[in-house]
């Protein structure tokens, strides 16, 4: 899972001062937790520090990549073939023939390149390129738990959906393992095991699910063959080996989302009411905004790359959206020079927020201070949702109601 939708809520820059790095042949290697809450203040002791207090934690916000859980009982549900008859399973064989072929089972194979180039990555690009990586491990991490689960929990209602989310957990686990690798170039690594236990878990019906993770998989798609193609016509960017992998990465998260396409397909009453069309849209916006205001916050890592921020994102927006308008019954009109425009206005509220938050105030009049900020936000939001939408979709229900296509 390579995206990850979130609700929106600022989080801190990077400083613009040049952290201080110690030589990184010689440097302790770190183990990195990450946490639901802010660490919290441990008590000064002369005793000898354990190995886990040695550990950093990572503060999360609502625009982390999150984990996922769901009503698993109404999933087995849905695709019980002996329930739900309109299931086209000769379409699910298939896609399990790909996913069983596994393009990339000796792809993700490191080199000595990596080590090499990550300790040339020096200054405040060093940093941002581990949140890169961090926040890249946690959100296929995510993908892995949730697809795992699903494929334990469908055994025995639909073996072969089941096996497609165990082959698809198999596919996220690679992508997590080859980043915590990439992270073990800069002396660092995330504690997965950690991760599982401690962090708190969202809770999202199916269909917001297939809304999510379909987006999440497509935009994951949109970004890692963009980055590819910019990389392999600009080589004086390709500062770290990763960047050469994302050709046939990018195909796993196609396959992916093919795959909730075919499960949305499977499932008509998600695609064919105006409940639909109003749930496509929130979930639309919702990935849009959460990466447009997550990058202009990193905009130092897409100029490492050669990337103009703002452009490579609305290339992917408008690439995601226009591969999206074929299964969602409504998205949004992202190419109307007016989506733009509020997305800037929320990136200058955001940046607002941000100073609030850093500022000495005290809490109290923090908050005080949030209020309109927030109000501004949200009524930028409202504002771009209810922008007239593009009616979409190219999924056929012919069969189950003769007059419904649109």
């Amino acid at each position: 899972m390579a995206a990850e939708m979130a609700l929106v809520k600022p989080i801190s820059k990077f400083s613009t001062s040049s952290p201080k790095f110690s030589n990184p042949r010689c440097a302790k290697f770190t183990s990195i937790k990450m946490s639901s809450t802010s660490p919290a203040t441990t008590k000064t002791s002369s005793a000898k520090p354990s190995k886990k207090a040695a550990k950093t934690a990572i503060k999360e916000t609502l625009l982390t990549p999150r984990f996922y859980t769901t009503d698993f009982d109404e999933m087995e549900a849905l695709f019980n073939t002996e329930i739900n008859k309109n299931l086209n399973q000769s379409e699910f064989e298939a896609l399990l023939q790909e996913f069983k072929t596994d393009y990339n089972q000796t792809h993700f194979v490191r080199n000595k390149e990596f080590k090499e180039a990550a300790d040339k990555i020096q200054g405040p690009l060093r940093q941002i390129f581990v949140e890169f990586l961090e926040r890249s491990c946690t959100a296929e991490f995510s993908g892995f738990l949730l697809y795992k689960e699903l494929g334990r929990r469908l055994k025995k209602t639909n073996p072969v959906v089941a096996e497609i989310f165990s082959l698809m957990s198999r596919d996220e686990a690679r992508h997590a393992g080859f980043l915590n690798k990439g992270l073990s170039d800069f002396n660092l690594a995330l504690d997965l095991g950690f991760l599982t236990k401690a962090r708190k878990y969202t809770f999202f019906k199916p269909k917001f699910i297939f809304y999510a993770t379909y987006l999440s998989e497509k935009i994951g798609y949109w970004r890692y063959i963009t980055i590819y193609r910019h990389l392999k016509e600009n080589p004086e960017y390709q500062c770290y080996p990763i960047f050469k992998y994302f050709e046939n990465w990018c195909q796993d998260e196609n396959r992916h989302g093919d795959f909730f396409s075919a499960l949305m397909k499977a499932q008509p009453q998600f695609l064919n009411d105006w409940k639909a069309k109003l749930w496509s849209r929130f979930f639309c916006l919702s990935v849009y905004v959460t990466m447009y205001l997550n990058d202009c916050q990193r905009t130092a890592f897409y100029e490492g790359i050669g990337l103009d921020t703002k452009e490579f994102d609305m290339h992917v927006i408008i690439e995601t959206n226009r591969t999206t308008a074929r299964i969602f019954p409504a998205v949004l009109d992202v190419e109307n020079p007016e989506f733009k425009r509020r997305l800037d206005r929320m990136v200058e509220i955001n940046q607002k927020l941000i100073a609030v938050g850093e500022s000495q105030d005290i809490p109290l009049v923090k908050n005080l201070k949030r209020i309109p900020i927030i109000a501004a936000l949200a009524s930028e939001l409202l504002a771009t949702y209810l922008m007239p939408p593009i009616e979409s979709g190219s999924v056929d229900f012919a069969e189950f109601e003769p007059q419904l296509v649109y």
